[in-house]
């Protein structure tokens, strides 16, 4: 089998089991376990405090060397090194990337915690929805559209 066979046979692999930026034809619940995503809080924790852990760890040891390595570009550059205007270069654009790596971070984090406290609001709306209504079925509440039952006098109106 020749090279460009072979390569062939596994690019078309490959298309077969990848799916990019799309979800499976299947309508909802088509999942393995035929259910729809199910996020638990202890899990949505863990990876909030996982990104707020990157976040800080970036934050300090991302911008470690930068200091260092401009410095070392400055000098080479004043040297007349072509490649001191690289190394600057390259420092200033791995801070970039740092910072956006960073600010994503944070994002994910902050997403998660509002997400998390979202649901507790939610799931505390439908407890007070379903203890009001079972307190309605104890007692006889009328209709919304009911009208009330209010007697005619008899006789004559003074």
């Amino acid at each position: 089998m020749s090279f460009e066979e072979e390569w062939a046979g596994l690019k078309a692999d490959a298309a077969a089991r990848m799916q990019l930026n799309s979800a499976p034809a299947e309508g909802p619940g088509a999942g393995p376990s035929g259910g729809d995503l199910v996020v638990h809080d202890d899990e949505l924790g863990k990876i909030g405090h996982f990104a707020y852990r990157l976040h800080n760890n970036l934050k300090a040891d991302g911008k470690h060397a930068r200091t260092t390595t401009e410095a070392a570009g400055t000098s080479l550059a004043s040297d007349g090194f072509e490649l001191g205007k690289a190394l600057t270069a390259a420092s200033k654009a791995w801070d970039k990337q740092v910072g956006t790596l960073t600010d994503a971070c944070a994002h994910i984090s902050n997403h998660l915690d509002f997400s998390k406290a979202s649901k507790k609001k939610d799931d505390e709306w439908v407890a007070a929805q379903v203890s009001a209504s079972k307190i309605a079925g104890y007692y006889d509440v009328p209709e919304e559209d009911a009208k009330p039952s209010i007697p005619k006098a008899e006789g004559p109106i003074i």
